[in-house]
């Protein structure tokens, strides 16, 4: 054992008498002393020192009083550990107090716990007392230690099957009791799995602990007449769990890595039975293998209450789905899970869950936690995130593929309901990936270049499954309004020359690749010629996605749908009016213009998500009661609604980078002030608002870059190419 300090009975008991005794006697002495000096009209300094000494001891066995009444109680619980050495007998005690009572604590619940393993109703209760001392670190090695691998698996099965009892009987009081009680004791347990189970945790309890754990969740287990497997009892732990910690990768690599093994091995031969001439005569399926609570028809009763009341949240959830549910909250363990091929497989888990088993997963209808443990894995911009959003795609890209078909006039047609049907519950995860990695979709189309294995094609028929879905729809806009701001910001301001490159973050090499004219400055005309080329290159992704969702919802018979809500409320609130979070170079006019919805707060979510800074934006704009824009009232299609945003997005950048600054504000609406200057945006009315965006299209030469923009992101070229298609113009109804 570390950190802990041998002490020999009774000789800690006398060291403790002797210390108080001594404190006692001490600060007799002192105060005797102070007035014997005070008395006598000298120094009173010493028996002030003395005092001080006496405080110290006191202190002291203060300290050791209590060390020696937990000495006594962990000897009473038979809780300490004795040593025999030639100087005798002695008993380890930890150096810290509360360490020696997260080893007390720690054991008494764990003894608790055992005698729940067995049925005992007061040892369930008597266990949440220690509820919250599942966050102490020596608590939960003494905890685990005592319930070992084999305890923390039957714990859930003797919670199920006592209410499962109760239910029975018809005892609704204690129905309502053991519910409760089972919730608490299943986090209490989650917390300390989870914290036991991390080698970077102080409460580790080692590798052997989690082979342990592999060992008890592939065996037969038993409480009364309930038999059940392991896993099925651990699952309950696992979907119990609040994510704080997190389940570490080292717990994925072994038991995460394990179960999905496990039930492949246990149901492959079901499985491919299911999918023979017999099997779908008699419309075969395939069955997961479900946690203890749903074998036993408990529904949400050992669920925590946050999740039983979640929207989409079903009453039975398979195994595997639990475990979703533990990954989830930490990047590296759903990468552990999910990145992994097993020996023997020739397909990756991630592959492996997309296809091989994606019919147990829709067979229980709950893929929240699947869903979010895709979005979790693949959102990061790390390689391994990079990785499985680029294998997604690909998967998913070829699942649906013959889903779809081209229509008689030309359109895209849904020519298998059944494949379509199928994935459409991966549309939402599937949008959040490839709009976490949205450059990918540019390069792809501009560059001819691959994201792993997709190429553009697959891109296009991955994008016909995402845009089904109208929350994944708008996760894609906002990931390419996003891009196409960042790569806005990428202009350089106007009067960038040689002397002043270093002041505004630029070099003398990145003065000559923007000096178009080549007279050693950048000028409007320059800004102008970038703004047209960075336009153009953002259209084309753009519009890849807009005309897809558009073919989408022809399939499906939408064509009449107005304008998405979410884009509607993106142009009605202005969103793409701001400059990218700690933009180098604002100038004159946008100074004054983004006024407070630029400052500190602002430039602090640079690098965060979109969303993030999409929704402080609106926040701050609806402090005023209104949105910046009417136009969003009388959208007609998506279409309008994205080149509106780009409107706004143009108008952003050439204000930003003075391209504007020159112009005659006189008698403007959205101007004011002597000598004039822009009103701050979230002071102008939307018809000022308006008349601004009018003002840089006519006097400021937008107009140009609008027009390159709508031409290019209304072209169809790519979308009929890759998905096969023979689009008709839309420019005929593009007013």
């Amino acid at each position: 054992m570390t950190d802990f300090t041998g002490v020999k009975q009774p000789e800690f008991d006398t060291m403790a008498n002797k210390h108080t005794e001594a404190a006692t006697r001490l600060e007799e002495l002192a105060r005797a002393l102070h007035g014997e000096l005070q008395g006598a009209g000298l120094d009173t300094s010493p028996a002030a020192r003395l005092r001080q000494l006496a405080g110290r001891v006191t202190t002291q066995a203060e300290d050791l009083r209590r060390r020696q009444k937990l000495v006594h109680e962990l000897q009473r619980q038979k809780v300490t550990f004795g040593r025999s050495t030639p100087a005798g007998s002695f008993l380890e005690m930890p150096d810290g107090l509360e360490a020696a009572k997260g080893l007390l604590d720690g054991t008494l619940a764990g003894r608790a716990a055992l005698k729940a393993t067995d049925g005992d109703a007061k040892a369930v209760a008597e266990l949440e007392k220690y509820a919250t001392r599942a966050g102490d670190a020596e608590f939960v090695k003494a905890f685990l230690g005592v319930l070992g691998a084999r305890g923390v698996t039957r714990l859930p099965g003797s919670l199920a099957a006592q209410l499962r009892d109760a239910r029975r009987r018809e005892d609704a009081k204690l129905v309502a009791q053991l519910s409760s009680q089972g919730k608490k004791a299943l986090a209490m347990l989650s917390t300390a799995l989870a914290k036991g189970t991390d080698p970077k945790n102080p409460a580790y309890v080692g590798a052997d602990f989690l082979r342990d754990l592999v060992k008890e969740g592939r065996a037969q287990h038993a409480s009364g007449s309930t038999t059940y497997s392991g896993y099925q009892g651990q699952a309950l732990i696992w979907r119990a769990h609040d994510g704080k910690p997190p389940f570490s990768k080292e717990f994925m690599e072994v038991v995460g890595r394990d179960v999905i093994v496990y039930e492949h091995e246990q149901r492959k031969d079901q499985w491919a039975a299911s999918k023979d001439l017999l099997g779908h005569a008699f419309g075969g399926v395939q069955v997961p293998i479900v946690d203890l609570a749903g074998a036993l028809g408990l529904g949400h009763m050992l669920r925590p209450d946050v999740q039983a009341g979640s929207p989409g949240m079903k009453a039975t959830a398979s195994v595997v789905d639990d475990l979703f549910h533990a990954a989830k909250s930490s990047r590296e363990a759903s990468h552990a899970l999910l990145s992994h091929t097993p020996a023997g497989w020739k397909e990756s888990v991630l592959d492996y869950l997309l296809t091989t088993r994606w019919g147990a997963s829709t067979y229980l209808g709950d893929h929240k936690p699947f869903n979010d443990m895709l979005v979790t894995a693949t959102t990061g911009q790390d390689a391994t995130s990079q990785k499985l959003a680029a294998e997604m795609t690909k998967v998913l890209a070829d699942e649906v593929r013959g889903a779809f078909g081209k229509a008689d006039n030309g359109n895209l047609e849904i020519r298998n309901r059944d494949i379509f049907n199928r994935y459409a519950p991966l549309s939402y995860p599937l949008a959040r990936a490839i709009s976490a990695h949205i450059d990918q979709l540019s390069r792809l189309l501009l560059d001819h270049a691959t994201f792993g294995q997709v190429a553009a094609k697959d891109m296009s028929y991955a994008l016909a499954l995402a845009t089904a879905d109208d929350a994944a729809f708008e996760a894609l806009v906002r990931a390419q309004t996003e891009h196409m701001r960042a790569a806005l910001d990428t202009v350089p301001p106007v009067g960038l020359d040689v002397s002043n490159a270093e002041q505004f973050g630029f070099t003398k090499a990145d003065v000559r690749e923007y000096d178009f004219d080549g007279d050693g400055r950048v000028d409007k005309a320059d800004i102008k010629q970038f703004l047209t080329d960075r336009t153009v290159a953002e259209a084309r992704p753009f519009g890849h996605i807009v005309e897809i969702r558009r073919q989408v919802l022809i399939a499906q018979g939408l064509d009449d749908k107005k304008a998405d809500e979410a884009l509607k409320t993106m142009v009605g609130n202005a969103i793409g009016l701001l400059p990218v979070p700690g933009a180098r170079q604002v100038g004159q006019l946008a100074t004054g213009a983004f006024g407070e919805l630029v400052g500190k707060a602002y430039d602090n979510v640079a690098g965060a998500a979109y969303d993030e800074i999409a929704k402080q934006v609106a926040q701050q704009l609806s402090k005023h009661g209104r949105g910046l824009d009417e136009t969003h009232r009388t959208l007609g299609d998506n279409r309008l609604a994205v080149e509106r945003l780009a409107e706004q997005m143009l108008a952003t950048a050439m204000l930003n980078k003075g391209s504007l600054d020159s112009l005659d504000l006189e008698k403007q609406p959205f101007a004011a002030g002597t000598p004039p200057t822009l009103k701050p945006f979230v002071e102008m009315s939307p018809q000022e608002y308006s008349k601004l965006l009018e003002w840089a299209r006519k006097a400021g030469g937008s107009n140009e870059l609008l027009d390159s923009f709508r031409n290019t992101f209304r072209t169809t070229g790519d979308v009929n190419d890759y998905l096969g298609l023979d689009i008709r113009s839309s420019f005929g109804d593009s007013k």
